[in-house]
């Protein structure tokens, strides 16, 4: 009997995929999703200083003020623009400036007078995550410079602290070591529910699904058949996309075990095929699923600490989304792939993934038999 059961799923699963195969929209979505997205969202992120335009007037025209200009270079700032006074503002309306500094006249003089001169900084804050993130480095650089300088000035003794600063797992702060993995994590959650529902519902529209009423398959078989082989397809399109794209294109070093990693991808994915299942059996149509579907993506994509550390959020979301698999597969990549976490770390999300999947596969199952009993 087990045999039987058994070779069902196998069977149908295989039906499954040759589905899959005659769709070719579905096939450019995993393609491009695994491939161009993921490599676009990590190298091309906004919150980052990455060739960030700057303009300067320098009315001093000093070893200071040059020294100053000096220290804005790529890849976080582009070459600064020399502009006079007058070209200030209209640089900011034409937005061709991000920001602007301005550094008046007998600047350095004042300074090593011991005097407090201002200098003034134009952001256009329209580009607010730059904006935010560029005024604090802008500052620090001015002030590191015009420090640096007196005391070379005055020959002053060095602090008497020494704040070194060690990066763990990402030494160089780049943000597409983050974004790169971080989106696999996102898109496979997505793609995982996508794939089953649009199964279902493709079967209900073209009226297959009549047909597998009729065969000796039970409800269970129909539906671990469409988990193990959406989940299958989106297990192998990102494993080819964490080392073809991330660490061949982008170069992000992997430090965990990656059969580790996809152990707990499979977990993740019995929830979310599940519940991408459920899904389609409350919606009667694709326009209808993906609805729900956004619905249900964009919380458990910006709530499980993927793009927000949990630990920011009010305590109410942070005990909500501990029912949510993704939440713990986050955690799980990110003790492995960045923190090289093994077992006896990411034991604990591994449990929670098991016990969420077999919840939502026993609630979709229990959805899924009263769907079809009202279809027989």
């Amino acid at each position: 009997m087990k045999a039987r059961h058994l070779a069902n799923i196998y069977r149908l699963g295989v039906k499954e995929l040759w589905s899959l195969w005659r769709d070719p929209m579905m096939l450019v979505l995993i393609v491009y999703v695994f491939t161009g997205a993921v490599y676009m969202a990590a190298t091309a992120m906004p919150e980052t200083l990455h060739k960030t335009p700057i303009a300067i007037v320098d009315e001093d025209d000093s070893p200071l003020s040059r020294h100053i200009v000096s220290a804005f270079y790529p890849p976080q700032f582009i070459v600064p623009e020399m502009i006079p006074m007058s070209g200030m503002d209209p640089g900011m309306d034409e937005g061709r400036h991000t920001f602007a500094l301005y550094i008046p006249q007998g600047f350095q003089r004042d300074v090593l007078a011991g005097r407090s001169p201002e200098l003034q900084l134009n952001v256009d804050a329209t580009r607010m995550s730059q904006a935010f993130a560029g005024s604090g480095a802008v500052q620090q650089i001015v002030l590191g410079e015009v420090n640096e300088f007196v005391q070379r000035q005055r020959g002053g003794s060095a602090p008497p602290v020494d704040l070194a600063l060690r990066a763990r797992f990402n030494p160089a702060l780049d943000k597409s070591w983050f974004g790169g993995l971080m989106q696999i994590i996102n898109y496979i959650t997505m793609l995982s529910i996508v794939l089953t529902g649009a199964a279902l519902i493709r079967e209900r529209e073209h009226g297959t699904i009549e047909h597998l009423l009729v065969m000796p398959v039970t409800p269970t078989e129909i539906m671990l058949s469409k988990v193990w082989s959406m989940g299958l397809v989106v297990l192998v399109a990102s494993a080819l996309s964490v080392n073809v794209v991330v660490r061949g294109l982008i170069g992000v070093p992997i430090e965990g075990s990656l059969p580790l990693f996809f152990a707990g991808a499979a977990l993740c994915l019995f929830a979310t095929t599940s519940m991408g299942i459920f899904l389609a059996t409350l919606a009667r149509n694709m326009p209808q699923f993906g609805m729900l579907m956004m619905l249900t993506l964009l919380p458990l994509q910006l709530l499980s600490g993927g793009s927000t550390p949990r630990e920011s959020m009010p305590e109410l979301v942070q005990n909500l989304m501990l029912v949510a698999p993704t939440t713990h597969f986050v955690e799980v990549g990110q003790a492995i792939l960045y923190r090289g976490a093994g077992i006896d770390v990411v034991w604990k999300p591994f449990l929670w993934l098991a016990i969420i999947g077999a919840v939502l596969f026993a609630l979709s199952l229990a959805r899924f038999r009263k769907t079809i009993s009202r279809m027989a």
